[in-house]
């Protein structure tokens, strides 16, 4: 089984390490192609204004001067010998959770794999402070990443689907186990805007993190994972709001031209 692994942290981050441990539990045919630099945030951007330059590792490892869509994008067409398996996008560090999934360059690497009918998995580890900088724990992603994935290597994803998996704050030996659930979502308060000057006398602004108030009950990604289980959560590239079709053809009515 070929699988591609990439991210969007960049080709030195230590989540990728994770994944590349975890992805040789299932598979000697290992890729990696992933963004030079880190790319958090990145969405499923496409570099169409520059050049992307490609370089090469080692035989099998690569990184690419873009986002994680220009990596699978590069991989598919220029890198791999043949198209892969399994795409495995991660392991992020932090988590990649009910709405900010459309924030996230981790999750949008899957959903382009996902574009290439590839079945595609993105994987996040969520931490349980701010500023913890490279103290961050991936112990219940490594201990609990290719149990996640070994029952859906043999499934047949629907056509523009992917799966997303969050790994809670805690050690290993606490997880609780596995829960399949929906996408959350936030009650919207973005977190702070940090305002500054730099040496030169120009202001700069920085946006910050600040916990927000989520979904209530314990029946979506959001609260699972704080219950102390992995969250795996399909998701899908069509965003059209079926209920709406039929209200909004009645709007322009039936000569709308």
């Amino acid at each position: 089984m070929r699988i591609l692994l990439t991210n969007d942290d960049g080709i030195n981050a230590s989540g990728l390490k994770v994944l590349e441990a975890i992805a040789r539990q299932l598979s000697d045919d290992i890729w990696i192609v992933a963004p030079s630099e880190e790319q958090s945030g990145a969405g499923h951007s496409l570099t169409l204004t520059s050049p992307v330059r490609l370089r090469r590792h080692d035989e099998r490892r690569f990184s690419v001067t873009g986002t994680p869509t220009d990596s699978v994008t590069m991989a598919l067409r220029k890198v791999l010998p043949g198209k892969p398996d399994l795409i495995l996008s991660g392991v992020n560090r932090g988590a990649n959770q009910g709405d900010d999934v459309t924030y996230s360059g981790t999750v949008s690497a899957a959903l382009e794999g996902a574009l290439a009918g590839v079945r595609s998995i993105a994987l996040s580890q969520i931490y349980s402070r701010e500023g913890a900088g490279n103290d961050v724990s991936f112990d219940a992603a490594e201990s609990w990443g290719a149990k996640v994935l070994r029952p859906l290597l043999d499934m047949q994803f629907a056509p523009r689907t992917l799966v997303n998996v969050n790994f809670p704050a805690v050690a290993a030996d606490a997880v609780k186990g596995i829960r399949v659930v929906r996408q959350g979502f936030h009650d919207y308060e973005r977190g702070t805007l940090v305002e500054g000057m730099d040496p030169r006398g120009f202001p700069y602004f920085w946006f910050g993190l600040e916990p927000v108030l989520q979904t209530p009950g314990h029946e979506t990604d959001l609260e699972i994972t704080q219950d102390g289980y992995i969250a795996v959560t399909p998701l899908q590239l069509d965003l059209t709001h079926y209920p709406s079709l039929e209200l909004l053809a009645d709007r322009y009515g039936p000569d709308a031209g």
